[in-house]
């Protein structure tokens, strides 16, 4: 063992770490979700049994949560449920399309709000280019911005992964922070600071690139028949699509969930009191409660509403939602064993740092967002960290719009999707890779969303 030969605890040790971590990180990113989870196994190894450092706790309580939201979302996509929400949304889009470029991304970032999830809106890419185009509008500016108004929507909705994940890391550390704050507290800064950004991108978005008639790319493309058939056929749509009552019935189930969630959040005293150990009694945790109704939830849409449950483990939510419990699992129990092994260390160097600069938190979970592309595991990893290093909790709650930095580059599965379902061509990479469609229009609503989420914790918290 290394720890034989070398202090764990000294520079030369920490830099050898911190070395090994971002290398764990970098190389999963190479093999996606369950690949990030799987490399930071290496780190994690590397760490105890080389290092010598004791493990660290690997967040259970939160992934529990994550499992049990999962589960009835995907529930409720299996009934047929999300289709139903899609519907509606593309009823709007195609009812005004000369403002497609302001209600697209409202739409996009509405249906992740209400399912938590930003894979629902896959099917809305080729609705949205399809009403653009009709309206001869150029489709990247709906379309790019609706593709980051969908992920901008996890740190507004109250049963995200992400959202899930802040709310546990504030009730598990409330005997360290002095306040700990609750779903709905969060969402009071959250909902408006993201809803703001994705506003402001959506605005800037309105006259970016050339009109379709002015574009050259494009009018050469039109000279190819092919091209020019396919640009006039219409894309998929919902709009005729006729669904049973059971698939509306779980929709209004899961929203009734969303809803007790949010009031259970926000009056204490709905929820069971416990007998604390200490002759008082305390109420039933957020966590235990977000879990019990949505498995509540999900049994009923199950039960009642024409699930075939062979087929729930195969939907889309579920795969995706899993493939982030993985990636949480194993990023946050590297993290977690560093960061035990050297907070006092890292209290002393850097303490006094980020309390002055707490932007300097912002821009770290921005990174590390990007790099593991995903908000929860980022915030499971740096959130206790930025708490544990003395960060006002009021600090971290306005900075959650920064665990979304997976606009920096072109590689998340959305931006990827949405990039395919632009057959015109206008939503694309650049030449230089950093050049693309969604870097203006996410860093504007993460920029918008830190501002409005900074200045809102000073009036509401």
């Amino acid at each position: 063992m290394l720890a034989s030969l070398l202090d764990p605890t000294s520079m030369i040790a920490i830099v050898l770490q911190v070395a090994i971590i971002l290398g764990a990180l970098l190389l999963g990113t190479r093999y996606g979700g369950i690949g990030l989870g799987l490399i930071s196994g290496i780190g994690l190894m590397l760490m105890v049994f080389i290092f010598g450092l004791e493990p660290g706790e690997p967040p259970v309580g939160v992934m529990l949560t994550i499992i049990a939201v999962i589960g009835c979302a995907a529930t409720l996509q299996q009934s047929r449920g999300l289709e139903v929400m899609m519907q509606q949304a593309e009823k709007l889009l195609r009812a005004h399309p000369e403002r497609i470029t302001i209600l697209a991304p409202l739409t996009t970032w509405f249906l992740t709000v209400l399912c938590g999830t930003g894979h629902v809106v896959y099917t809305m890419f080729p609705i949205i280019e399809d009403i653009a185009l009709k309206k001869g509008i150029r489709p990247e500016r709906p379309m790019a911005v609706a593709s980051t108004s969908a992920q901008m929507g996890i740190t507004a909705s109250p049963v995200s992964v992400a959202t899930v994940s802040l709310a546990s890391i504030l009730a598990e550390q409330a005997g360290v922070i002095d306040k700990a704050y609750s779903i709905p507290q969060i969402l009071m800064v959250a909902l408006p600071a993201s809803l703001s950004g994705v506003l402001l991108a959506a605005l800037w978005s309105l006259r970016r690139g050339k009109d379709l008639e002015d574009d050259p790319v494009f009018q050469e493309r039109l000279k190819d028949p092919a091209f020019a058939e396919s640009i006039s056929k219409s894309s998929h749509s919902l709009m005729d699509e006729v669904f049973p009552r059971s698939a509306r019935n779980a929709v209004w189930i899961f929203l009734g969930a969303i809803a007790f969630v949010v009031i259970l959040g926000a009056f204490e005293g709905l929820r069971p009191a416990f007998d604390d150990g200490d002759g008082g009694t305390k109420p039933l945790s957020m966590n235990l409660a977000i879990q019990m109704v949505m498995l509540f939830a999900g049994a009923i849409i199950l039960i009642f509403c024409r699930v075939d449950h062979k087929k729930i483990a195969s939907t889309p939510v579920f795969k995706a939602g899993m493939t982030a419990v993985f990636s949480v699992f194993g990023v946050a129990w590297m993290a977690d064993t560093f960061f035990s092994a050297h907070i006092d260390q890292l209290e002393n160097s850097l303490g006094s740092v980020v309390q002055s600069a707490p932007w300097a938190y912002a821009i770290v979970l921005l990174i590390v967002s990007k790099l593991v592309n995903s908000q929860a595991a980022a915030l499971v990893a740096i959130a206790p960290i930025g708490l544990a290093l003395g960060i006002d909790p009021k600090v971290i709650v306005g900075f959650y719009g920064a665990s979304y930095g997976y606009w920096i580059l072109p590689t998340y599965p959305s931006d990827l999707a949405c990039i395919g379902f632009d057959r015109t061509g206008t939503t694309r990479i650049g030449k230089y890779v950093i050049n693309h469609s969604f870097l203006i229009p996410g860093a504007i609503s993460v920029l918008t969303s830190c501002v409005v989420g900074s200045l809102l914790t000073q009036v509401l918290l």
